[in-house]
C-alpha cells in the first residue's frame, strides 16, 4: 500500500525538525529543551504504567531518556488503550496513567480516593497527529474534510464515488496535481477503536467542531457512529485497514507509519493541509490551558478547525495521569523523576518518531506541575 504520498510522509518526520524552527505560534517556535536538564533519580527503582497504544512510541522516547538520566531505573508500559490505563492507575494496579482525555467527572473522585485524598492531576506531556489513513491502492491523493469525514463514520456516506468525495477529489475542486477523472466506484469498509481510546475521542471532538453540525454523535473514548468494524488500539485499526481493500480509520501517525499506510489530506478552511509537513508550531498554537493550579487539561477545540494556514487539524494531547501526593513518597519521588526526564531531554527528537514536542510557552507550567508531585 505504500504510495508516493507515504514516502512523502515519512520523509516528512525527518524533515519536521527544520520545520519546528520555522513554523510559527502566537510566542514563537518550539524551543529546544536544555541538555542538562535537572532529572531527580530518587525513588524506588521499578515504575509501571499503562494507557494510550497512540502514546506507545512516545513513552519508550521518554523510558530511554529517563534510563539515559537515571541509570538502571525502569518504567514497564502496557499500551492497552486510554481508557484501561485510566481504570489501571484508579484501581492502584499502576503507579500512572497514560492517556489522551484528561479525567472526567466521577474519575476524579475515584483518583482522589486511590491517591489517598490527594487530588490527581493531568500533565501533558506530548502532541500528536492523528492520520486518516485508507486501502485505495490507486487513489494516491485523498481530500476529505470535516462534513464528509462525519458522514464516512457515521454510515451517512458509504462509497469512494460519493458526491461529497467527489467534490473534494475531482479537478473542479482538488488544489492538487494529477487529477482524477472519477473516484472508485467501491464501498467504504469503516474501522473504528473497539477499546477506549482517546484517540477516538479527540478524533470525535473534531468530527463535532469542524463537520458544520453533520456530526451529531458526540464525543467520548467509546466510538458512537454506529458503523464499521471495531479493532483493538492503534495497531490493530491500522492492520485492519492494511488488509482490507476500501477500509478507512484513524490513527496515531506514528502506527499508520509504521504499517505504510495511506493517509489523506484535510480540507481545513485555511485550505489543505497534509500530515507531516506543516503540522508543529502552526497546529498546537490555538491551544490552551484551562485547567486550575497544575491540573493542566487543555482545551483543544481551537485546533481542530485552523485558521492558520498549513495547520493540520486533527490532534491529540497526551497526558499522564498522576498523584499530586502519592501514598507511598518513594513512588511519587519515582514518577517525578520520570516526568521531568519526559517533559525536559525526553522532548529532543520527539518529531523524528512522529509527534510534536510541547510549546515553549507551556514549558515552565509543565515543570512546576511535575515537580510539584510527592
Amino acid at each position: 500500500m505504500a504510495n508516493n504520498r507515504f514516502l512523502a510522509a515519512t520523509a516528512a518526520i525527518t524533515a519536521a525538525a527544520a520545520l519546528l524552527t520555522a513554523s510559527c505560534s502566537r510566542t514563537g517556535p518550539v524551543q529546544p529543551y536544555a541538555e542538562d536538564a535537572t532529572v531527580a533519580c530518587a525513588g524506588k527503582q521499578d515504575l509501571t504504567a499503562s494507557g494510550s497504544t497512540a502514546q506507545t512510541a512516545a513513552i519508550a522516547h521518554f523510558t530511554k531518556a529517563y534510563q539515559d538520566a537515571c541509570p538502571g531505573r525502569t518504567l514497564t508500559y502496557t499500551a492497552n488503550g486510554s481508557g484501561a490505563g485510566i481504570q489501571e492507575f484508579l484501581s492502584k494496579k499502576t503507579d500512572f496513567g497514560s492517556s489522551d482525555s484528561p479525567l472526567q467527572g466521577k474519575e476524579y473522585d475515584a483518583a482522589k480516593q486511590r491517591c489517598g485524598g490527594a487530588d490527581a492531576l493531568n500533565i501533558p506531556i506530548v502532541f500528536g497527529p492523528i492520520a486518516i489513513t485508507y486501502n485505495l491502492p490507486d487513489v494516491d491523493v485523498l481530500i476529505l474534510d470535516g462534513p464528509t469525514l462525519a458522514g464516512i463514520f457515521s454510515g451517512a456516506i458509504t462509497r469512494w464515488d460519493d458526491p461529497a468525495i467527489e467534490a473534494l477529489n475531482l479537478p473542479a475542486g482538488r488544489a492538487h496535481p494529477n487529477p482524477r477523472t472519477s473516484m472508485p466506484a467501491e464501498e467504504i469498509r469503516v474501522v473504528h477503536r473497539s477499546d477506549e481510546s482517546g484517540t477516538t475521542d479527540n478524533f470525535q471532538q473534531y468530527l463535532q467542531t469542524a463537520s458544520a453540525g453533520s456530526w451529531t454523535r458526540g464525543a467520548g473514548k467509546t466510538f458512537k457512529g454506529g458503523v464499521g468494524q471495531g479493532a483493538p488500539g492503534n495497531q490493530g485499526t491500522a492492520e485492519a485497514v492494511k488488509t482490507t481493500p476500501g477500509a478507512i480509520t484513524y490513527n496515531e501517525w506514528s502506527s499508520a507509519i509504521n504499517q505504510g499506510l495511506s493517509t489523506a489530506d484535510i480540507k481545513t478552511p485555511a485550505g489543505i493541509t497534509h500530515i507531516g509537513t506543516d503540522w508543529t508550531g502552526t497546529s498546537i498554537a490555538p491551544v490552551t490551558i484551562t485547567g486550575q493550579g497544575n491540573n493542566l487539561v487543555l482545551d483543544m477545540t481551537p485546533a481542530f478547525q485552523p485558521s492558520a494556514k498549513f495547520g493540520y487539524p486533527i490532534l491529540l494531547a497526551g497526558y499522564a495521569i498522576v498523584c499530586s501526593r502519592y501514598p507511598d513518597p518513594t513512588t511519587g519521588e519515582a514518577v517525578k523523576a520520570f516526568l521531568q526526564a519526559a517533559v525536559t531531554v525526553g522532548q529532543t527528537d520527539l518529531n523524528k518518531v512522529g509527534y510534536i514536542p510541547l510549546p515553549a510557552e507551556f514549558q515552565s507550567k509543565i515543570a512546576t506541575a511535575v515537580n510539584s508531585i510527592t
